[in-house]
């Protein structure tokens, strides 16, 4: 796997620059045996509309918080989104997206026309999505 700025740098050329997205990758250490926490963020302007693990764990924690073996799983998605064939973006599934990623990089991605964004709008409830749709779409109009 490529180093995460390498990645982040892909991501970001098929990205919608007009948005002011961004998304952000950490690993914060936590106890005696090497261990680490995950964490990636995507913001759109100042907001955080995406906050993984925030967003995802479950009130017991401390015994299913995620642990470094989501960072290749996450990196791996978006790797898999950005070699997606553009013709196959919006019908792909993506089995290993368990965060609802893969319809925010969709409603991010500057190659999707306004018809798709229309049909993703209508498709999804995500508040993520919605936010960067409301953007793209204002921006069309």
């Amino acid at each position: 796997m490529k180093r995460w700025s390498k990645l982040q740098k892909e991501l970001y050329l098929i990205i919608d620059s007009e948005i002011d997205f961004q998304i952000h990758c950490a690993s914060y250490p936590v106890g005696a045996y090497g261990d680490t926490i995950p964490r990636y963020w995507i913001t759109l302007g100042k907001e955080i509309i995406f906050d993984y693990p925030k967003q995802f764990v479950l009130s017991e924690w401390h015994i299913c918080y995620p642990f470094e073996t989501v960072v290749p799983k996450v990196s791996g998605l978006i790797r898999e989104y950005i070699d997606t064939p553009v013709s196959e973006i919006m019908i792909k599934h993506f089995e290993h997206d368990s965060w609802e990623l893969t319809d925010i990089f969709r409603a991010a991605d500057r190659r999707i026309g306004q018809r798709r964004l229309g049909l993703l709008q209508q498709a999804t409830k995500n508040q993520a999505v919605q936010k960067i749709l409301a953007l793209r779409m204002k921006d069309s109009n």
